[in-house]
């Protein structure tokens, strides 16, 4: 080989490198799909690994493989379902954001009214999220531990501010269960019967069901401070 062609032989651009198989990404994702779906029909304990793997078009070995077993595939739709609510490093930056205690609680209601009025309230993931309230199961804890305090550790310092208070006042807390109890009323309650029951309510108007759920919190915050203080 010539000098010249040698260079031309190494001058030539390399070809990229084969891109990560996205097969087991989208198995992954389809056996997340389905078993949302399937956990939010039948709950964990009458859910099938063979249903789920049908449902995916999966093969029945695919749970073990990529989740050792259905209680992590269990643990995995969990996982999802919170995230898609509001992650715990979504919910942070929203909080970080906001200049003072009452923008912060305006932010964290508002995103909660988008999601409870957006598409993620048709599908399987407030179901799941509330069996999973009503009757935990074993990887409750984790959820309790991973989601759930970690949320309730970012709300706690709000309220507290807007109530001038301690943080382990136990008016803080009892304000703490009273925000967040209407919105776990509308992510998980059946929202055919409370459309029934409330057909005014505006399940689909984000921002009236925002601006709601802030003035009843202030109000609430505002009483129960006065309360606490005398």
């Amino acid at each position: 080989m010539s000098t010249s062609t040698a260079l031309r032989a190494r001058s030539k651009p390399r070809k990229a490198a084969p891109l990560e198989d996205e097969k087991p990404q989208r198995t992954r994702a389809a056996l997340l799909e389905a078993a949302g779906n399937v956990f939010a029909e039948k709950g964990f304990d009458r859910a099938t690994g063979k249903e789920i793997c049908a449902r995916a078009g999966a093969n029945v070995a695919a749970i073990n493989y990529y989740f050792g077993g259905i209680e992590g595939l269990y643990a995995a739709v969990l996982r999802l379902a919170h995230s898609r609510v509001v992650s715990v490093d979504h919910l942070q930056a929203v909080v970080t954001r906001e200049p003072d205690a009452r923008s912060q609680l305006e932010a964290i209601l508002g995103m909660l009214a988008r999601v409870i009025t957006g598409p993620a309230s048709s599908s399987w993931v407030f179901r799941v999220i509330g069996r999973e309230i009503v009757a935990p199961s074993r990887v409750f804890s984790e959820m309790r531990d991973k989601e759930i305090f970690p949320k309730l550790r970012i709300l706690r310092p709000v309220v507290a501010e807007l109530m001038d208070l301690p943080e382990d006042h136990p008016a803080v807390a009892r304000a703490c269960i009273s925000i967040v109890g209407p919105c776990i009323v509308l992510l998980i309650g059946d929202r055919r019967f409370l459309k029934k029951a409330f057909p005014r309510f505006g399940f689909n108007d984000a921002d009236a069901v925002a601006q709601h759920l802030v003035s009843f919190a202030l109000a609430g915050i505002a009483a129960s401070a006065r309360a606490a203080r005398k």
